[in-house]
C-alpha cells in the first residue's frame, strides 16, 4: 500500500493552505478533491471578502485567525500577484438602536486589535452620497480577493514543494494504523468511475467543508459522539444592475450572527447584495439546490433601501447562492471553529476542521498554521 506524509481531504482554500503549508514543511501532501476541480464547494461561492476581524469574541479562533488570516492574506497575494484590493468598509446605522449595536462593534474591534473610525451621517454623505444612514464605522482594512486565483496560487506552490491533488477522488473511510493513530491512518476511497483506492498516511486532515461532519464520523478512533451533526445554510445573491452607491463595501449594523444583506463588489466593480440566510431541511450537500429563487429579492429591497432608499424597482437580478457549513442550529448561538486535534481527542496525526464558515477565507493561512502546530514535527 502506497504511503504518503500527509493526506488532506478536501481541495477548497483551507484544505489547499493547509496541504501548502505541511508541503513546505517537508511532508509528501496528497490532497483528495471529490469534485472534478478544486473549490467549488463553500470557497467558490462566497462575496470573497477579506474580512477585518470586527465580529468576533475576543480571544477565539475566529478573531485570531481571522487577523492573522488577513495580514498573510494581504503579503501572500501581493507576493503572488493574486488579484486584490483593500477596499474598506462602512458599517451603518439606520436608527439608535443600530448605532448601540456600532458602538458594541466598536468595542469589539478594538478588543480584536482591528482599526476603525466613526464616521457621522455628513461624513458618509460626502464619501456616498446616495446612503441615507445616522452614523457608521469605517473598516479601513476590509477588502476583496480573486478566490479562484488565491486556490490556483497555493495549489501551485503546494505542487512545486512536491504534493499533488487527486480529483474525483471520494473518501470514504479510515482506521487508525497502531494504538490511538500512532503508526499513521488508513485511508480506502473510490474514483468517480467506481475504482476503489487504497493509501496509509502518517497523518490525515479533514478539510472537507460541507462534508466535514460525514467526513469525521467515517475515521474510526475518536468518540463518534464528539462531533456535531452537519447543518446547512444557504445564502443567496442578487446582482445589481447599474452604477453602485458606493465604491467600498457597505454592511448593515450586524442583527445577531447574521451580518445582514450587504453590499460587495467584485474585482471589476460589479456590485452584488447579500448574502440572505436560509435553513436547509437537507441532510448531505448532495441534496443541496443552489438555483436563486428570484421572489427572495422582495426582502433584498426592503432590506437595503434602509440604507440605500434610491434602489430602484427591477434593479436586483439572481446571481448565485453558497451554502455555509453550520455545526448548530438557527435557534443556536453560533460556536467558534472548531480545530479537533491530537490534544482535543488523543489520536495522533489527525485533525478535523469543522464549522468553517465565514471568515475561513480570510481566516485559511492562520488555519494552516495552527494545523501544522497541532501536528507537530
Amino acid at each position: 500500500m502506497e504511503r504518503v506524509g500527509a493526506l488532506v481531504i478536501g481541495a477548497g482554500v483551507i484544505g489547499l493552505a493547509v496541504a501548502r503549508a505541511l508541503a513546505l514543511a517537508g511532508r509528501e501532501v496528497v490532497v483528495l478533491e471529490r469534485e472534478t476541480a478544486i473549490g467549488t464547494g463553500v470557497s467558490a461561492r462566497n462575496s470573497e471578502v477579506i474580512h477585518a476581524g470586527l465580529y468576533y469574541t475576543p480571544g477565539s479562533c475566529k478573531a485570531r485567525w481571522c487577523v492573522r488570516g488577513k495580514a498573510l492574506l494581504y503579503d501572500y497575494a501581493a507576493a503572488r500577484g493574486v488579484a486584490h484590493r483593500c477596499c474598506g468598509k462602512l458599517i451603518v446605522a439606520t436608527d439608535a438602536e443600530q448605532i448601540e449595536a456600532l458602538q458594541r462593534l466598536a468595542d469589539r474591534a478594538a478588543a480584536n486589535g482591528v482599526p476603525v473610525e466613526w464616521l457621522s451621517a455628513a461624513d458618509v454623505r460626502q464619501r456616498a452620497p446616495a446612503l441615507r444612514v445616522q452614523a457608521a464605522l469605517w473598516s479601513p482594512t476590509t477588502g476583496i480577493v480573486d478566490s479562484h486565483g488565491l486556490m490556483q496560487a497555493l495549489r501551485a506552490d503546494m505542487e512545486a514543494a512536491g504534493g499533488s491533488v487527486a480529483l474525483a477522488s471520494v473518501f470514504d473511510a479510515a482506521e487508525p494504523i497502531g494504538a490511538r493513530g500512532e503508526g499513521g491512518w488508513r485511508v480506502r476511497g473510490h474514483t468517480h468511475r467506481g475504482e476503489p483506492f487504497a493509501l496509509a498516511a502518517d497523518v490525515l486532515i479533514n478539510a472537507a467543508g460541507l462534508w466535514a461532519c460525514h467526513v469525521a464520523r467515517a475515521i474510526a478512533g475518536p468518540d463518534p459522539t464528539r462531533w456535531p451533526a452537519p447543518r446547512y445554510a444557504k445564502g443567496s445573491y442578487f446582482a445589481l444592475s447599474g452604477r453602485a452607491p458606493a465604491d467600498c463595501l457597505v454592511y448593515p449594523a450586524p442583527q445577531d450572527a447574521w451580518l445582514g444583506v450587504h453590499l460587495t463588489l467584485d474585482l471589476a466593480g460589479q456590485a452584488r447584495f447579500g448574502p440572505d440566510l436560509e435553513w436547509l431541511a437537507v441532510d448531505t450537500p448532495e441534496a443541496i439546490d443552489y438555483a436563486v429563487d428570484p421572489g427572495r429579492a422582495d426582502t433584498f429591497y426592503a432590506a437595503i433601501r434602509r440604507y440605500w432608499p434610491g434602489l430602484p424597482d427591477g434593479a436586483l437580478q439572481p446571481a448565485y447562492s453558497g451554502v455555509r457549513p453550520k455545526i448548530h442550529g438557527p435557534d443556536e448561538p453560533a460556536p467558534d471553529f472548531r480545530l479537533d486535534g491530537p490534544a482535543e481527542h488523543g489520536w495522533a496525526g489527525l485533525v478535523h476542521l469543522l464549522g468553517f464558515e465565514s471568515p475561513g477565507l480570510t481566516s485559511a493561512l492562520a488555519v494552516a498554521e495552527a494545523v501544522a502546530q497541532a501536528l507537530g514535527p
